[in-house]
């Protein structure tokens, strides 16, 4: 009589009447009886979602990429045209000087008018284009950022202030083109 406690195993021969070989383990691990998903379902939903995310990360990179290259090009293209419209604005002013030198008798006043139209023509072109004068009066304060002193001289006025203006100066909107030249107030 065997022990019951501890049965003997008596291997029995595969074939017909042979009972079934238990289900492999990852079987078994892909169903879970508690409900919860298994190993493979869960291996399977990761890939998904990696698959997912690194579509969604190629997408913004060549979003990112076509963002660069277009500023890029609208940098190019800015450098390139950023006279287009001072130089419109010329055009007329040439077309008016033209016009003047195919006057066959000029008379002094003709001239001038001319010349007075044109330089309305050239203001207005300034203007569009945020050209503007830098011309100090007498006794303002001398500023190093838009004044180049060339002369300091005696005057009955408070030193480093501007005396005369021997040349206008001009910014393009905050950026300084070129200082306006001036003759400063010496100290007492």
């Amino acid at each position: 009589m065997q022990d019951q406690e501890n049965p003997e195993v008596i291997p029995q021969p595969e074939g017909e009447g042979a009972p079934a070989a238990p289900a492999a383990a990852p079987q078994a691990a892909a169903a879970p009886a508690n409900g919860e998903p298994g190993l493979e379902e869960q291996l399977s939903a990761t890939e998904a979602k990696l698959a997912e995310m690194h579509d969604a990360f190629m997408r913004a990179k060549a979003d990112a990429e076509n963002i660069r290259r277009r500023a890029q090009e609208d940098v190019s293209k800015a450098h390139k045209f950023a006279i287009e419209s001072f130089a419109e604005a010329m055009v007329p002013v040439r077309d008016s000087l033209e016009m003047a030198l195919k006057v066959e008798a000029p008379t002094v006043e003709s001239i001038k008018e001319g010349v007075e139209m044109t330089l309305k023509q050239l203001t207005s072109a300034f203007e569009k284009n945020r050209l503007v004068e830098v011309m100090p009066q007498q006794g303002d304060k001398l500023d190093p950022n838009k004044h180049q002193a060339v002369a300091v001289v005696p005057a009955d006025q408070e030193a480093n202030t501007v005396v005369s203006v021997l040349q206008k100066g001009y910014m393009i909107a905050d950026r300084l083109l070129r200082p306006a030249i001036v003759t400063a107030a010496a100290p007492k």
